[in-house]
This record gives C-alpha cells, sequence and structure tokens, in this order.
C-alpha cells in the first residue's frame, strides 16, 4: 500500500470464478488476493493478487441474491467491463461502505 492509502474494509471470502481469497477495499482502490488454506495445520497463504483496480476504474455496485447474497461490482479492465461477484459475511454493509467510499473518492 502506499503511504495515503488507508484500508477501510478487509474480508475473507469467496469470489464466484476466482475462488477463495481476501478482498480488500482501501480509499484508493479494491484487490482481491487469492488464498491457500490446509486444513491440516490450519494455515492460510495469500496466493497472486488477481484484482487490483484503483476507484475510478470501479463502474458500478450492487448486490444480489435471494439466498445466497452477494456483493457484486463491475470494474473497467482492458478487455472491457468485467463483473465480480463476492459472498461476503455481510453484503448490505459492504455495498454502503464501496458506495461510501465510491463517493468520496470522486469528491476529492
Amino acid at each position: 500500500m502506499e503511504d495515503s492509502e488507508k484500508k477501510i474494509r478487509q474480508e475473507d471470502c469467496n469470489e464466484d470464478t476466482l475462488g477463495s481469497g481476501i478482498l480488500t477495499l482501501t480509499n484508493k482502490r479494491i484487490a482481491f488476493d487469492k488464498t491457500r488454506g490446509r486444513i491440516a495445520d490450519f494455515s492460510k497463504k495469500i496466493g497472486e493478487t488477481v484484482l487490483d483496480a484503483p476507484l475510478s476504474d470501479v463502474t458500478e455496485v450492487w448486490k444480489e441474491g435471494r439466498f445466497i447474497k452477494k456483493v457484486c461490482i463491475k470494474v473497467k479492465t482492458k478487455e472491457g467491463e468485467k463483473s465480480y461477484k463476492f459472498g461476503v459475511f455481510s453484503n448490505g454493509r459492504w455495498l454502503e461502505t464501496l458506495q461510501e467510499t465510491l463517493e468520496q473518492y470522486k469528491n476529492q
């Protein structure tokens, strides 16, 4: 993280296509780092960063799902827009935090 970057929210979660990892929201970007866990010794290792998008590239945030609820984001990439769906513990609070952080970022 940069010196001026602050971690706002972080959670161990699962993304529909990427699998398990850690979702991190800062005042400048959103990132998802893959993780691998071993049951034998209860260890968890952080792998590669598969999503590292500046907040300026986040075009939409929403939540969806009836029984298994997800917080979703749409990000601009070189290939176009890509959607990610994260199974977080409190998707309502995540959505609220994402919306507030994006609003603050745009108003800087």
